[in-house]
């Protein structure tokens, strides 16, 4: 039978990552890089991927990294995102590295493991698992194009970029033309990526790759939006118990106790639903249809738990310097990245052929 609670390996993971953003990643910080041109914090990456070794956690021990699972990148995720932390985490250590395992390449995935590369598969935010994804020409053997949506772009060091001969093409950062693109998520920025005569280096087909990566990126999200919405509900009861009117705590009136018990039973359902998803992705058993599951769950959770959080918050929600904007933010741009929930259902649905009449 599936154990869906987290082992004592997987807690520790949580207290040491935690304690690091606790530290690191204050949300006046975040606030003020969503601000300025460097938005990503790099100095955290360094912290987390090459001190802590998270970068690598998906890549066996013999090709330079953990040897870890889908389980133990969740609780990562989780945390960062509680934090809403700006780092290439799920970029860089989940989807281009689930595309490179795909691929088998070895000199690529120890450079990524080890935390000093960052890499960023061209396919925009938005693609679900199973879509096509737009590609580049390759012609006279360099690549030619652009694409758009592409995440954390701006900080990786290779790029996976998908070409119309069906082959997935590593691409150094220093060949291509990197230009922001107006993001709602500023932790999370995204990058239109032009090609023009950009030499590449074939890794592997395409299609395999890309797929796997997303289905990765689907069933994996979901535990940085269960961190959102988990961040938004703890502190949003903390704040309606310091909170007073008329002489008592707001939590104590019984309409947002109602609100807050239903949001409450949407958190625990999504981490199931997340925890389920990464257990599939570890074991490899239906890992499409729980992955489908948790994101047809989880986007319309995270958003309804940062909105909750906002209207609760009163006054000091729709200000600027409380943190609150950053993860409505984040839980708005995680609802269509890898796909809508409701691509994942009409997914969900083709899976388990249970499709409408």
């Amino acid at each position: 039978m599936t154990d869906l609670l987290y082992s004592e390996e997987e807690e520790a993971l949580r207290a040491a990552v935690r304690d690091l953003l606790t530290d690191h990643c204050a949300p006046a910080d975040v606030i003020a890089r969503g601000e300025s041109d460097a938005p990503h914090d790099l100095a955290l990456w360094k912290s987390l991927a090459e001190g802590m070794g998270l970068a690598g956690l998906l890549v066996p021990e013999e090709q330079g990294g953990q040897g870890a699972s889908a389980r133990e990148v969740a609780v990562v995720l989780e945390e960062l995102g509680r934090a809403v932390a700006p780092v290439p985490y799920l970029t860089s250590a989940v989807v281009a590295t689930e595309a490179l395992l795909a691929c088998e390449d070895e000199e690529l995935l120890g450079r990524l493991a080890s935390g000093r590369t960052i890499g960023a598969l061209a396919v925009g935010l938005h693609a679900a698992p199973g879509a096509a994804v737009p590609t580049v020409r390759l012609e006279n053997g360099t690549l030619h194009g652009e694409l758009t949506g592409i995440a954390d772009a701006a900080v990786a060091d290779v790029l996976l970029v998908p070409a119309d001969d069906g082959g997935l093409y590593a691409v150094t950062a220093d060949a291509v033309t990197v230009t922001p693109q107006v993001s709602l998520d500023l932790t999370r920025p995204l990058a239109t990526v032009r090609l023009a005569d950009a030499p590449g280096r074939r890794i592997g087909a395409a299609e395999p790759a890309v797929r796997r990566a997303l289905r990765a990126a689907a069933g994996l999200l979901a535990s940085e939006q269960l961190g959102v919405a988990d961040w938004a509900l703890t502190e949003t009861v903390r704040y309606l118990k310091e909170r007073k009117q008329f002489n008592r705590p707001v939590g104590g009136f019984q309409a947002l106790k109602h609100r807050l018990a239903q949001l409450w039973l949407e958190v625990v359902s999504l981490r199931a639903a997340a925890r389920a998803a990464a257990d599939a992705l570890a074991c490899g058993e239906d890992a499409e249809i729980s992955a489908a599951v948790a994101q047809a769950y989880a986007a319309p959770v995270a958003v309804h738990a940062a909105e909750e959080a906002l209207q609760l918050h009163g006054g000091i929600g729709m200000t600027w310097e409380h943190p609150i904007h950053l993860y409505l933010k984040r839980a708005k741009a995680d609802s269509i990245a890898y796909g809508t929930a409701g691509a994942h259902r009409e997914a969900l649905a083709e899976l388990v052929d249970l499709q409408a009449p």
